[in-house]
């Protein structure tokens, strides 16, 4: 089991940026492929990217692709998911996760941070 921690979650504008980052610990993240989910309380967990695990293919939800950008840094145990042209649609609870293999399925991944909240104003 990997202990997953985001971090950089907040309070934008639209069209603005943020980047969410995602710490691992208890094993090293190069074993599993990763993803980013996010939530709202009136929708299910709702896939947003993933990448394999040595970060050579990348996955996104087609309501993200061209503003979103996932990424990984195996050496210092870290995943990252740089957001750009937010929109208040965004807004949501954002979950880093980590599986065996990559999925857009969250029954996938076995092991999931507790979030970090994103809010885009309009």
């Amino acid at each position: 089991q990997v202990q997953l921690i985001e971090s950089g979650g907040g309070l934008v504008q639209a069209g603005g940026s943020l980047r969410l980052s995602c710490a691992g610990s208890g094993r090293t993240l190069s074993n599993y492929a990763m993803a980013w989910f996010r939530q709202t309380p009136e929708k299910e967990r709702e896939f947003v990217a993933s990448i394999t695990r040595n970060g050579g293919s990348t996955y996104y939800a087609s309501s993200v692709r061209g503003r979103f950008t996932i990424s990984r840094d195996n050496a210092e145990n870290m995943m990252y998911l740089a957001m750009s042209s937010l929109k208040p649609e965004d807004t949501a609870v954002y979950y880093c996760a980590a599986a065996q293999f990559v999925s857009i399925l969250p029954r996938a991944y076995d092991d999931w941070g507790r979030g970090t909240q994103v809010t885009v104003s309009s």
